[in-house]
């Protein structure tokens, strides 16, 4: 199984990146994290999480993966670290996922800026024609917004809003969560059990 990129930027919807983070441990895959300095104050700020990367822990962002087993299957990568195997594409990846995506993040990757191992990451996954998912979570978008991401989807990216469905009857705020996040995990091929699929099963009336 190959390594998976979760990038964490300043966009509202921590709580997306958290539960993908715990799926994609569940599931085995390792990740490898990068969170912006704006990702670090929505997360404190929506979920009353910090990081020490100093002393970087997965119980630091999920309290109940504590041991060794969490930890091996993560690593935390400073936002500035060019050094990072995941800024080249000598490094192979089972692809890369941004969520939160914040307007900014979008731009700059829509344009190459890579000004950052997050933007140099996407702007790999393209150009390695590798699978890069986009969690955009704005409203309302503007002319400039919808371009780049038609900029970001011809270039081959896939853009998969944070837009929860309700034709599963969900229950409590973690169920729109899990609707997305699973949205996220089959682009990935990850196998889960989060939200009931359209024809599995009789819908309720």
């Amino acid at each position: 199984m190959s390594d998976l990129v979760l990038a964490v930027t300043g966009a509202s919807g921590s709580a997306y990146a958290v539960r993908l983070l715990d799926v994609l441990l569940s599931a085995g895959r390792r990740v490898h994290l990068v969170v912006s300095p704006a990702g670090l104050q929505v997360l404190r700020h929506e979920l009353g999480l910090s990081i020490d990367a100093s002393q970087f822990a997965v119980s630091q962002l999920l309290p109940e993966r504590q041991g060794a087993t969490a930890n091996e299957l993560v690593t935390l990568h400073d936002h500035r670290d060019f050094s990072a195997g995941i800024a080249s594409g000598s490094f192979r990846t089972g692809g890369m996922v941004i969520c939160p995506c914040s307007m900014g993040t979008l731009a700059s990757v829509a344009h190459g800026l890579s000004m950052n191992l997050i933007q140099r990451a996407a702007d790999v996954h393209l150009k390695e024609r590798r699978k890069l998912i986009v969690v955009p979570r704005e409203t309302p978008l503007g002319s400039i917004q919808l371009e780049n991401m038609k900029r970001l989807a011809d270039a081959g990216a896939v853009i998969l809003p944070a837009m929860p469905g309700f034709y599963h009857n969900p229950q409590s705020l973690g169920d729109l969560v899990d609707f997305v996040v699973a949205r996220i995990c089959d682009q990935l091929n990850v196998p889960h059990e989060l939200a009931r699929r359209w024809g599995d099963t009789q819908l309720d009336e």
